[in-house]
């Protein structure tokens, strides 16, 4: 069973997401915070695999919340609500330790594949957040939409075959686990192989590789989840 806390402080937002993730069986809603601080304070006292925190709320918001959870309750994923427009507040919650990222009117599947990746150690950006990242980087001076295109190519470029493919399947929000059993080797083989990407990339953390998988343009086909 997947436990969730959700954090959001508008009532009707946490009860569409509730509703949702109640369709899922193996996924329990176990808390629900109406704001960051109340957040912290339920995760330390249930121990959630998930928190799924809109990204601003009062008081103390979702990416400082995320921050302070992954210091204090590092086994517990960060899932962000967003909204279009908070371009900015998602490329901050890049660095917080969040490793899923979704539009809060995007398909109510994508909440359920979020969760589940990033309780299994995944990274999860939905389609539409991912294209978001991408083009607000182009417009804010780190470079045209063309010319970061090129240059994630030529990081990509960069890996051995199999690192491209292990970037491929991360970007797409898959596990170390389910990389593992697509790729026919050992889970520790595909750790170790996240581990030089994140090196060789440049970057702290799955979520932001995964955002070089999707500017480099090589994320296949989501495959079922088994």
């Amino acid at each position: 069973m997947i436990r969730v806390l959700i954090a959001d402080d508008e009532p009707m937002i946490r009860a569409g997401v509730r509703a949702v993730l109640a369709t899922d069986p193996d996924i329990e809603v176990v808390a629900e915070a109406v704001d960051g601080r109340d957040a912290v304070e339920l995760v330390r006292r249930h121990r959630p695999a998930v928190a799924v925190l809109d990204i601003r709320m009062p008081g103390l918001g979702g990416i400082d919340a995320a921050a302070e959870i992954r210091d204090t309750v590092p086994a517990t994923g960060i899932v962000m609500l967003t909204t279009f427009g908070e371009d900015d507040y998602i490329l901050k919650a890049l660095g917080s330790g969040a490793a899923g990222f979704l539009i809060k009117s995007g398909d109510p599947g994508e909440l359920i594949s979020g969760v589940r990746a990033v309780a299994e150690g995944a990274a999860y950006l939905s389609p539409k957040v991912a294209a978001r990242v991408i083009a607000h980087l182009a417009a804010t001076g780190a470079g045209t939409l063309a010319g970061r295109r090129s240059a994630a190519r030529r990081r990509v470029d960069a890996l051995t075959t199999r690192e491209r493919e292990v970037l491929a399947f991360l970007g797409s929000g898959l596990s170390n686990g389910q990389i593992a059993r697509r790729l026919h080797v050992v889970e520790g083989t595909v750790k170790a192989h996240v581990s030089s990407i994140l090196a060789r990339l440049g970057v702290d953390n799955r979520a932001a590789a995964a955002v070089v998988a999707h500017e480099a343009g090589i994320i296949p086909p989501q495959p079922s989840q088994p």
